[in-house]
């Protein structure tokens, strides 16, 4: 999407209304601000907001994207185009989207990440106190750690897959 020419676009249709920048943003409930940013071509509207710019300025989706008039012989073949780059830009990439929840479930589960390592540090703690040999300590520690490890990836993974593959 060319910005710009959107930009001149939604200009060009705001005047051809006799609307300010500040009345098209009023109709909008948004800023003025965000009106001149548009006309600049330093931001695009946003999604939630593109078919009521459309319904105010008397114009269609496709036109909006393309930043120019469409002749009826054409709009199909205009709307095709738009579709399809709409997809194009906007769709991640699997592997995009697993590394998203990944993130996120790191974030949702920070606590249960801290406590495991805190129960591990703790163990350890116990253990020495006790006088046990450190080659015991040694080995039920590592296995503390893989256990945690295993169940918390696993349970990341479950999340991973339940979101990420969504249809």
């Amino acid at each position: 999407m060319d910005q710009i020419k959107i930009g001149k676009f939604i200009s060009e249709n705001r005047k051809k209304q006799f609307l300010t920048q500040e009345q098209l943003a009023e109709r909008l409930n948004i800023s003025k601000n965000a009106v001149s940013k548009w006309e600049r071509g330093l931001n695009l509207p946003d999604v939630s907001i593109m078919q009521d710019l459309c319904n105010v300025l008397h114009i269609s989706l496709n036109e909006l994207f393309i930043g120019e008039k469409i002749d009826d012989n054409e709009y199909k073949k205009v709307a095709d185009n738009n579709l399809l780059e709409a997809l194009e830009n906007s769709s991640f990439t699997l592997k995009e989207k697993i590394a998203f929840f990944k993130k996120k479930w790191r974030k949702e589960n920070r606590f249960k990440i801290v406590f495991s390592f805190m129960v591990w540090c703790a163990l350890g703690i116990a253990l020495k106190s006790q006088n046990v040999d450190h080659a015991l300590i040694g080995a039920v520690s590592g296995l503390l750690s893989v256990l945690f490890y295993a169940v918390l990836y696993n349970n990341m993974m479950i999340y991973v897959e339940n979101n990420a593959y969504k249809k």
